[in-house]
């Protein structure tokens, strides 16, 4: 519809614009737009009292205007343009209505990536989003380039996209919800592993996979695809890709990608084999980060040389609330694990441990199985403390294996009220040389705004305990 942002910005002179939702990525937006002559509208569920800092921000603009609150959609009617934000669905009545009207709807991170005028590696995955995307940024910034980093981390970009150039690399971490509109595709696409999740927001697993397959749909002949080889959903997407299937598996070689052969890292492509370090190298502990780095590996080999992969390898300590070792305490270790929002994720963590462990469990329920997590908990950890929507799904899953294996007869499971109260009980049962991680194997939304808020209450809680 538009060759050049020059066009899009032309098109959205004198149109009246609503930008749904007043977080991060559309104040982001709005920063763009609001020099542009058009009439904005804002919406948020939010009251304006909560949102005061974020209208400051904009108080010399006369054409934004604002409508909050609980019946905020009431007011969208009549509108040529809407941003939306991710979350919200495109089929809710009131966009529909829209739509049939001749609205165009899109979003900040829709117009960012069609209109980026450099290199973008875009990175999706039920899990090991965040660890990969920042593999291949720090990569990317040791190897000498330009690098700009954002969608769900980072600073969002689309203020800054006339500061990009064509030389420089973008590196994005994409959420389902971001995708699920999405007409472009980055020219680097990486899917690090697809499991049950956000299906509270998707109304099938089907769809929830068609949103995150948006990431290569749009792809060229000429551009990249990374995918999981031992994850049986992304490793069918290879057929489906026009772009070049590149795969990573820690099991086994792959005749196109990054593996391992000998406590080895390996690339290979068009035949030729590379090795590119030892496993050893890898500061970051668990079989998952592992696979994160044959993810990032993947993606960027084209780009950069083995030495700078290997320097980040051995100098590279994680992202925060990822197995954050927070304190000792009385020979007690205590980990934040908060982005752990889905089974498979805790499931993950507690394998990069080689003792059993206190696990803090449980938050907001995304209507996703746990049946996974029956089996770890019986065997890799020795008392469970449950908070939260989940805490009888979690309990159940282990009981059920429990039941059938006779496994984890020993572990002690308690239920709490309060992030606090876990944390206490957590430390109380724990002994000299005991590890206790919150791993919550779901999304925070009951207690907490997200999963950093309740990492950094956790972190407050560890840090006060004498």
């Amino acid at each position: 519809m538009f060759n050049s942002l020059e066009e899009f910005k032309l098109f959205l002179k004198n149109k009246k614009i609503a930008v749904l939702g007043f977080g991060v990525s559309n104040i982001s937006l709005l920063k763009y737009i609001a020099p542009i002559e058009c009439a904005i509208m804002v919406f948020d569920t939010a009251e304006e009292e909560r949102l005061k800092n974020a209208i400051m921000q904009f108080s010399d603009y006369e054409n934004i205007n604002y409508c909050l609150g609980k019946n905020y959609l009431n007011g969208l009617k009549g509108f040529d343009v809407i941003f939306k934000t991710p979350v919200v669905r495109c089929d809710i009545p009131e966009l529909e209505r829209e739509k049939e009207r001749g609205a165009l709807i899109t979003s900040e991170m829709e117009v960012f990536v069609k209109f980026c005028p450099a290199e973008i590696i875009g990175v999706t995955g039920s899990d090991g989003k965040t660890t990969t995307t920042t593999l291949i940024y720090n990569t990317l910034k040791e190897s000498g380039y330009k690098c700009w980093l954002g969608g769900n981390i980072g600073t969002p970009l689309i203020d800054k996209i006339e500061e990009i150039k064509s030389t420089d690399k973008v590196v994005l971490e994409l959420s389902s919800f971001q995708l699920h509109t999405m007409k472009n595709s980055p020219n680097v696409a990486v899917i690090t592993n697809i499991a049950p999740n956000h299906l509270d927001v998707h109304k099938s697993m089907e769809e929830y996979v068609e949103a995150k397959k948006n990431i290569f749909r749009y792809q060229g002949d000429d551009d990249i695809l990374v995918l999981n080889h031992e994850n049986d959903i992304t490793r069918a997407f290879g057929g489906e890709s026009k772009g070049r299937a590149r795969y990573f598996s820690r099991t086994r070689e792959v005749e196109t990608g990054a593996y391992v052969k000998k406590d080895t890292i390996f690339f290979r492509e068009n035949g030729m084999e590379r090795e590119i370090m030892k496993t050893s190298s890898i500061l970051l502990p668990g079989l998952h980060n592992l696979e994160n780095y044959l993810a990032a590996i993947a993606a960027v080999t084209h780009l950069v040389d083995k030495y700078a992969i290997e320097k980040v390898a051995t100098t590279f300590r994680g992202v925060e609330h990822r197995i954050e070792h927070v304190r000792e305490l009385n020979g007690i270790n205590f980990y934040n694990d908060a982005i752990a929002t889905s089974p498979t994720r805790t499931i993950a963590s507690l394998s990069s441990f080689d003792k059993k462990v206190i696990l803090i469990a449980g938050g907001y329920d995304k209507k996703i199985p746990y049946d996974s997590m029956g089996k770890v908990i019986a065997e890799k950890v020795k008392v469970l403390v449950l908070v939260g929507q989940t805490a009888p799904l979690i309990e159940e899953s282990f009981y059920k294996e429990k039941n059938v294996s006779g496994k984890g007869t020993d572990v002690q499971v308690f239920r709490c009220n309060t992030l606090e109260e876990a944390v206490v009980k957590a430390y109380t049962a724990a002994e000299e040389g005991d590890i206790v991680i919150l791993s919550p194997a779901s999304a925070s939304f009951d207690m907490f705004r997200n999963f950093e808020e309740k990492g950094n209450k956790f972190k407050e809680i560890v840090n006060s305990l004498v």
